[in-house]
């Protein structure tokens, strides 16, 4: 079966004319189960999780900082949201949202998070819309209670994921890839264990082409045991932030790229959305729903 992390909170509202699009994590599932693709019995509520580990990523200093919220003016101007205490709340469950589902994926193959991806997250700092780091976090959880031995991060955001990157500069038992339009967000790039930064508009075929020749021998050389994917659908052309050419389809032909290549190879792997700020709130629920129509197809 597929499990789906999904919560309530995850839609939070933000002040009036805030950019990024709230909405979708409510419009997604509701479309989902709407055609059928998924029943309520996919879904689960995260539960909060132990603080410990989200202290396996984050430095003790910034997590009070951040539950306390008394982080200064500069670090939440960083992070894109007004701080307060819901908007932790809602981030600390899609942190154990991606936690369980990395957990559900290991039992079914696949498993997602409606929200998730926060890749712009520092150990000590939040930054472009993340407070925590849901990646780096699933990946210390798999690899310190002993259910991974070797992760591969595979970050298709159109933004480099460069808190991720950071966080694991020294850690061989995780590998970051991250495929990235080069002149986006961030202006300074941090280092990946591989990163591919991309032109801006370039579309389908090539976008393709280059993802096909870079993931299979990466699968191959680095012989993971899990992949957690970062499934922004802010390559779209569509997309206000994104500077990329991919069309609906070939947003979906690159997620069943990435999550064909896990099934043959048997590697579980744990889907969250990341990023998408297309004008129409419907070009972003549609691309985001082929991934779990995709998940559906290819698992199921």
């Amino acid at each position: 079966m597929l499990k789906i992390a999904w919560s309530k909170c995850y839609a939070h509202p933000l002040p009036p004319g805030h950019r990024f699009p709230m909405e979708k994590y409510e419009l997604l599932p509701e479309q989902l189960l709407y055609e059928g693709t998924v029943t309520p019995s996919n879904f689960f509520e995260p539960y909060r999780l132990d603080t410990r580990w989200l202290l396996s990523t984050h430095t003790q200093d910034y997590v009070e900082r951040l539950f306390s919220l008394s982080l200064s003016k500069s670090e939440i101007r960083k992070t894109g949201f007004p701080l307060n205490a819901e908007l932790v709340d809602r981030e600390v469950h899609i942190m154990a949202g991606s936690v369980q589902a990395s957990e559900y994926a290991l039992e079914y193959g696949i498993a997602m998070n409606i929200a998730g991806g926060t890749h712009h997250a520092f150990a000590d700092r939040g930054e472009g819309f993340c407070l925590l780091n849901d990646l780096a976090i699933s990946a210390n959880y798999l690899l310190q209670s002993g259910l991974a031995q070797k992760v591969l991060i595979v970050d298709l955001d159109v933004h480099q994921g460069n808190g991720t990157a950071a966080i694991f500069r020294e850690v061989h038992e995780v590998f970051t890839f991250s495929m990235h339009g080069a002149g986006n967000y961030p202006m300074y790039k941090e280092e990946s264990n591989l990163d591919i930064p991309l032109p801006d508009g370039i579309g389908d075929e090539d976008y393709l082409a280059i993802l096909e020749d870079s993931l299979h021998p990466l699968i191959e050389d680095f012989q993971p045991d899990f992949l957690l994917y970062q499934c922004g659908v802010d390559v779209l052309k569509t997309d206000k932030l994104g500077r990329l050419g991919l069309s609906l389809n070939g947003c979906m032909e690159r997620d069943r790229m990435v999550l064909e290549a896990a099934k043959k190879k048997g590697i579980p792997i744990m889907c969250c959305m990341g990023g998408g700020y297309s004008e129409r709130i419907r070009d972003i629920v549609e691309a985001h729903a082929n991934t779990y129509r995709l998940a559906q197809e290819i698992y199921f």
